[in-house]
C-alpha cells in the first residue's frame, strides 16, 4: 500500500502565505513526478505545480511568480510555498504522485492524498 498525507493547509489573509507538505509512505520503489492539484467549489480539478525526479518544474500561469513546488527525496516529500495568496486560490488542494512500488514494476502508478483546504479571506 502507499499512502500520501498533506499537511498545511488552513485559513490565511489575502497576501499571505502558507506551506503545503505531502508525504509519501509505504512499499515504495521509486518516485517519478510529484505535484499539486487543486479543485474549487463547483470547478474541475486542476493542475497547479508539479516536480519531476530531476526537480524539473512546471507550474499553472496561476501559480508562476507566487507559488513554488520543491521535494525532498529522502523523505518522500513535495512541498508547495504559497506565498502572496489571492481569494481565488481557496480550494482543497491535491497532492499526486507517480510511484512505482516494486523492482518488478513494469509501470508506476498514479495515487492521491485526501486533500487539504486552503480558505484566503479577502
Amino acid at each position: 500500500q502507499v499512502q500520501l498525507v498533506e499537511s498545511g493547509g488552513g485559513l490565511m489573509q489575502a497576501g499571505g502565505s502558507l506551506r503545503l507538505s505531502c508525504a509519501a509512505s509505504g512499499t515504495i520503489f521509486s518516485i517519478h513526478a510529484m505535484g499539486w492539484y487543486r479543485q474549487a467549489p463547483g470547478k474541475q480539478r486542476e493542475l497547479v505545480a508539479t516536480i519531476g525526479s530531476s526537480g524539473a518544474t512546471n507550474y499553472a500561469d496561476s501559480a508562476k511568480g507566487r507559488f513554488t513546488i520543491s521535494r525532498d527525496s529522502a523523505k518522500n516529500t513535495v512541498y508547495l510555498q504559497m506565498n502572496s495568496l489571492k481569494p481565488e486560490d481557496t480550494a482543497v488542494y491535491y497532492c499526486n504522485a507517480r510511484i512505482r512500488r516494486t523492482v518488478w514494476d513494469a509501470n508506476e502508478s498514479n495515487y492521491w492524498g485526501q486533500g487539504t483546504q486552503v480558505t484566503v479571506s479577502s
